[in-house]
């Protein structure tokens, strides 16, 4: 298979809607109207259900490693071109085909990607930067991105960014884009309290 066709195999695979799918077909729900409207599994939950929000997650998170996976087992590429493929995913859920180019934030996805590039490690410090970001900064757009940043600096520290730092840049400007709103306040940083 082609370069071309594994990454319009990822940017198919990151449009799948499974919040907005499954949330019609279990919740009978309309999943765009809760929340910020997004479609993601955080407004699953909000809609009302804890489980399928998390199960949304996660399989927002497949939509991105999988692909990747099957690239790397499959189509043995080159890491280099490993970049196009994440990216695809990413793209695929930020503006995914079966929306009308109207798609999630990319946060869960980005997960999946970072997990399929660099492994366990890369996920424990991306959650926990982010889990500590939002309990700490008051816009959650802001306290992704500073979590993404924050997620370079541990990247550069365990060695080169070869062929990752294409696909940190890419992500960051889906990220930015579909956080712009979030962007555009200004934050605060919450402090815990102190007895």
């Amino acid at each position: 298979m082609s370069i071309t066709l594994w990454i319009l195999t990822a940017y198919l695979c990151g449009s799948l809607p499974f919040s907005v799918w499954l949330g019609s077909l279990l919740l009978g729900k309309e999943i765009r109207q809760f929340g910020d409207g997004n479609p993601g599994g955080t407004n699953v939950i909000r809609a009302g259900s804890r489980g399928l929000g998390v199960t949304v997650i996660v399989l927002d998170g497949l939509k991105g490693y999988l692909p990747l996976l099957a690239a790397q087992r499959l189509g043995e590429l080159p890491e280099a071109t490993l970049a196009g493929v994440a990216l695809a995913a990413v793209a695929g859920h930020a503006f995914s085909i079966f929306l009308r180019f109207q798609g999630g934030k990319a946060v869960a996805i980005t997960f999946g990607i970072w997990f399929g590039l660099t492994g366990w490690s890369t996920l424990f410090v991306l959650g926990t930067l982010l889990l500590l970001a939002y309990y700490t900064i008051s816009i959650d757009g802001w306290a992704i991105m500073c979590a993404f940043c924050c997620l370079l600096v541990f990247l550069a520290s365990k060695g080169s960014l070869g062929s990752i730092l294409p696909v940190w840049i890419g992500n960051g400007l889906i990220l930015v884009w579909k956080h712009r709103y979030d962007l555009a306040q200004r934050p605060e940083i919450r402090l815990p309290a102190l007895r």
